[in-house]
């Protein structure tokens, strides 16, 4: 089942797949509003495991870990909650370039615990996690399942190790994506690949993932060698050379482009780029190139 998802996204205002939850929901059949508060409770009975946060100063890289390799990196219900107070931090992370979402143990993620789902979920329950302003990477060693799958392609780009593996795996559990997934996919790969991906719960290895396009790069090590978070922020390193407000102004474009109405997109393009015009960045880059001026 999934953890996280994206969907209907707001441009700039990022928000967690928990804090979605957290809002207060008014479900069909009981026509009560739920708690903010007491879903809350319900996701901290259910403990074990972490999400660990470390911010590189001077690359602008973070790396995000899921550390519950008890349960091939599962959410829990209290990494849920910490999963939303670490993209709080990457929200106002202003030298932030780029995050790097990986698992501990040569693991990825395998989705969500179901007991911490069985306690908060139901149709009407809303888990979507729209983007960060910085350049995402999901880092595939091992496995990625059910939730861990839907939770690669909330990220930009997709690096896998010679031996992962991604996998949609919800129809066995007589499931389909609920919170974004599966519309990600149809964007990424295509309609016809979504559908064979989804209805065939098919095996993606890293030639046939980059084959199809899911895939961006594969790394030249296995899950098992300890130098895949290596290799991968030195792919990363071509993309966000140069200031941070610059980097994530170009990701803030981007989504506005894929999420937005064309107009709604033009606008906010114009309003990105009176935030750069005139910044340090552009008068350091004029004073180099005289003839721009």
């Amino acid at each position: 089942m999934s953890v996280c998802g994206a969907a209907g996204c707001r441009l700039i205002q990022s928000r967690s797949a928990v804090r979605r939850i957290l809002q207060q929901n008014r479900t069909v059949c009981s026509k009560t509003t739920v708690s903010a508060e007491s879903i809350r409770e319900k996701l901290q009975v259910f403990t074990g495991g972490s999400v660990e946060l470390q911010k590189q100063q001077q690359s602008g890289i973070a790396v995000l870990t899921v550390n519950n390799p008890a349960r091939m990196n599962a959410f829990s219900g209290s990494m849920m909650l910490e999963l939303e107070q670490r993209v709080c931090e990457l929200e106002t992370w202003t030298e932030g370039k780029a995050v790097i979402v990986h698992g501990a143990a040569g693991a990825f993620c395998s989705g969500s615990d179901l007991n911490a789902v069985r306690a908060i979920a139901n149709p009407h329950d809303g888990m979507k996690m729209c983007r960060l302003p910085l350049i995402s990477v999901a880092l595939v060693e091992g496995r990625a399942l059910g939730g861990g799958a839907e939770l690669t392609t909330a990220c930009d780009f997709r690096l896998m190790t010679s031996d992962g593996v991604i996998q949609f795996v919800h129809k066995h559990m007589g499931l389909v994506p609920g919170w974004g997934g599966a519309a990600r996919l149809v964007r990424i790969v295509g309609s016809q690949n979504a559908l064979k991906l989804l209805s065939g719960a098919k095996k993606v290895d890293p030639d046939f993932g980059k084959q199809i396009g899911l895939v961006d790069e594969v790394l030249h090590c296995s899950s098992g060698e300890g130098n895949a978070l290596a290799h991968a922020e030195q792919w990363l390193s071509q993309f966000i050379k140069g200031p941070a407000p610059v980097i994530q102004a170009v990701k803030k474009v981007v989504i506005s482009g894929r999420e937005l109405s064309l107009d709604e997109a033009l606008q906010t393009e114009r309003s990105v780029f009176g935030t750069v015009w005139g910044g340090p960045a552009n008068l350091e880059a004029l004073a180099l190139k005289p003839k721009h001026k």
